[in-house]
């Protein structure tokens, strides 16, 4: 039976840690010169409803890296569009390509589409959960801070999905997490409960960001208004306008604290462009680590 990646809930931290350990390992080797092959004569199936830059470019890097093949399939280019039913679609697909990759709206395309497969299936982001992107996000922690478990880690902003899975993290990596969230915009209430009764260190829910970055080793923001919200975003600049990451914000946290951003970055609204272009800023090592981790995660489910 093939073993799927849809959320880090189902994992273990040995499992987690693996993969984090398998990317920095693989980044070294990169660096050293050393040519990967692992994927040679496999193809994934990119499968994605919801347009991206970094997911995709990484994805194919990734897998490029590992002498494999990568097909990109829009959803103008799949029967998502046109209403075939997703156990039909999984089991074709399953029949061409030895893992698929989906980034979509509902956490039950990925699924069903995961319950029909007879390869893996890795969830690049749901309205739920982005577990490869939090992963990557652990790996640029670990190679900055070194031990998770000493750390405080801060979320500032919209519950979303990021913040879902940052849940998770710190109930399987046991590192600590305070979340500042205004009311109204929550993270996912089971996902919190389950998280925190097996969480080691706190797990705590608040509204005011400046307690939320004190003592935090790491800051972690997101955009306010996510793909499907965009009708939302005048609302949101109003709500979130002081949950903005900005130097008198950063001022609050320790000097030896960074600050991560799975990007794109609105400038000017969830993260000044003073922060973002900071020494403090660790985005952009952040958005390397995803071809990295992508490696990682497609070596251990296909290979």
């Amino acid at each position: 039976m093939a073993k799927h990646l849809l959320s880090l809930e189902e994992f273990s931290k040995e499992e987690l840690h693996y993969l984090v350990e398998r990317a920095l390992m693989l980044k070294r080797e990169r660096a050293k010169g050393s040519v990967h092959r692992q994927l040679t004569g496999r193809t994934i199936g990119l499968i994605f409803e919801k347009p991206s830059t970094r997911t995709r470019v990484s994805f194919e890097a990734a897998m490029y890296g590992l002498g494999g093949q990568v097909i990109f399939l829009s959803a103008r280019d799949t029967q998502l569009a046109r209403s075939e039913p997703l156990k039909d679609m999984a089991r074709v697909m399953s029949r061409y390509v030895d893992a698929m990759v989906v980034r979509t709206f509902g956490q039950e395309v990925v699924d069903e589409l995961a319950a029909y497969s007879s390869v893996p299936v890795i969830n690049a982001l749901t309205d739920l959960h982005h577990p490869c992107q939090i992963l990557s996000d652990i790996m640029t922690i670990m190679e900055k801070k070194g031990d998770l478990e000493s750390l405080k880690v801060a979320w500032i902003g919209d519950g979303n999905n990021m913040a879902n899975s940052w849940i998770q993290a710190a109930g399987k990596f046991g590192f600590e997490l305070i979340l500042a969230c205004p009311e109204g915009y929550e993270p996912d209430a089971g996902i919190l409960a389950r998280s925190r009764a097996a969480a080691v260190r706190p797990i705590t829910l608040i509204r005011d960001p400046g307690q939320a970055v004190a003592g935090a080793d790491v800051i972690n923001v997101d955009v306010w208004a996510s793909m499907g919200q965009e009708e939302e975003q005048a609302e949101r600049l109003n709500i979130f306008s002081s949950y903005q990451v900005n130097a008198a914000l950063i001022a609050r946290a320790p000097e030896e604290s960074i600050v991560l951003h799975c990007l794109p970055a609105h400038r000017g609204e969830e993260i000044t462009d003073e922060v973002l272009e900071s020494a403090q800023c660790v985005a952009f090592d952040q958005a390397e680590n995803k071809m990295h981790i992508h490696k990682a995660i497609l070596e251990k489910f296909i290979a």
